[in-house]
């Protein structure tokens, strides 16, 4: 298991996945950055980019924390949803990452056609770490994410959206405890929605037991995943938590001390 205080290696192999779209697979973490059934953009727009704007609608700003950055898939989605649907917004996104490598090599990246439209938002991004505009801020923190969580937790900027999109808690635990998902609770807002590919028992444990509020979803042409959210959603499917310990009652969540 590599760590985020390691530097990583640029064993990184190209994958395509069923919606045309490419990935890359880690041999670091032996893991692709994206799931090659689901398909590397769908799967942001599916399981991120959509329920975290249509339930946020009625914000005008948002503060988005990216977790990580890795190929910016979630982050030009979110761009490139916005721009195509008009959706009039400003929109900070704030995200860390440990291989500034990759991050600088992105400008030369097989993006779909979909991001071509936002090529120069891209290219800022791989020379400046940094873009902003009339409507987007975005920044990338270059870095152990844990480090980065805790030093967000002096900005006065709290959190509206994370998407908790890290490298699985088999291959990188560190990015789903418990302490992980309290540190992140610490720099939310009361309102704050959570958004991730995840369903696996411990991270709904850990989540849990730091005050959120869990929802099956099911987005199109993907599979399942879940929200967390620090305030009741209405309309959603709600995850009965009491009723999952009683079926599972050996599961526990994931603590920083096992790793």
């Amino acid at each position: 298991m590599l760590t985020n205080k390691e530097v990583p290696s640029q064993e990184k192999e190209l994958v395509q996945c069923e919606d045309g779209s490419y990935t890359l697979y880690s041999y670091d973490f032996k893991e692709s950055y994206h799931s090659s059934k689901d398909g590397a953009l769908r799967e942001s727009l599916e399981k991120h980019v959509k329920p975290a704007l249509s339930l946020k609608s009625k914000q005008k700003t948002l503060t988005v924390l990216d977790i990580c950055f890795g190929l910016g898939y979630n982050t030009f989605a979110t761009i490139y949803y916005m721009k195509k649907h008009r959706i009039k917004r400003k929109i900070q996104i704030l995200s860390p990452e440990f291989d500034e490598a990759l991050v600088r090599s992105l400008n030369t990246f097989s993006y779909p056609l979909e991001f071509e439209s936002i090529r120069y938002i891209i290219d800022a991004i791989a020379k400046d770490l940094y873009y902003e505009d009339d409507m987007f801020k975005i920044e990338v923190f270059l870095g152990d994410a844990r480090e980065v969580i805790r030093d967000m937790s002096f900005s006065r900027d709290k959190i509206d959206l994370i998407y908790q999109d890290a490298f699985s808690p088999l291959k990188n635990p560190l990015l789903w405890t418990y302490e992980w998902f309290r540190d992140i609770r610490a720099i939310c807002k009361d309102d704050a929605l959570l958004t991730t590919y995840s369903t696996a028992a411990s991270v709904r444990l850990g989540l849990d037991e730091n005050g959120f509020l869990l929802y099956a979803y099911q987005g199109e042409g993907v599979r399942a995943s879940m929200l967390a959210s620090l305030k009741l959603l209405e309309g959603m499917e709600p995850i009965d938590m009491g009723l999952k310990r009683l079926r599972n009652p050996v599961a526990k969540s994931l603590h920083d001390e096992a790793y």
